[in-house]
């Protein structure tokens, strides 16, 4: 599925444990109602923009949440995160959960990163 099945640090001097992002905007409201393939590829960005707040990338990425309200129809578009992932040459310790709902109604994916420097 391209992700390790573990990711031991060391050495690491910053730890940065990232909220989990959905498809917002900056104005804080939701975006794509209903497009699965959309709301991961901003929630993808939404983590991108928390990591270079921090001065890291995904490449620092090392574990990766995913939750999500339809685990097959996130399936159907996995690679939009897998791309991106490897495009930052990281294949982070990664668990899957499907969930009931998520916070904000109408959201259908969230990421939460773990990532070190």
């Amino acid at each position: 599925m391209g992700f390790n099945q573990g990711e031991l640090v060391s050495g690491h001097t910053r730890t940065l444990f990232c909220s989990g992002q959905t498809a917002m905007n900056s104005d804080g409201e939701p975006e794509h109602f209903g497009d699965i393939a959309a709301q991961l590829a901003s929630s993808v960005e939404n983590v991108e923009a928390v990591l270079a707040e921090a001065g890291m990338s995904l490449a620092n990425v090392v574990r990766l949440n995913v939750y999500t309200t339809d685990v097959d129809q996130l399936f159907e578009h996995y690679g939009i995160l897998a791309a991106r992932l490897g495009a930052a040459g990281v294949a982070p310790a990664t668990t899957m959960l499907g969930v009931t709902r998520l916070a904000i109604p109408g959201q259908l994916v969230e990421l939460e990163a773990t990532a070190v420097d």
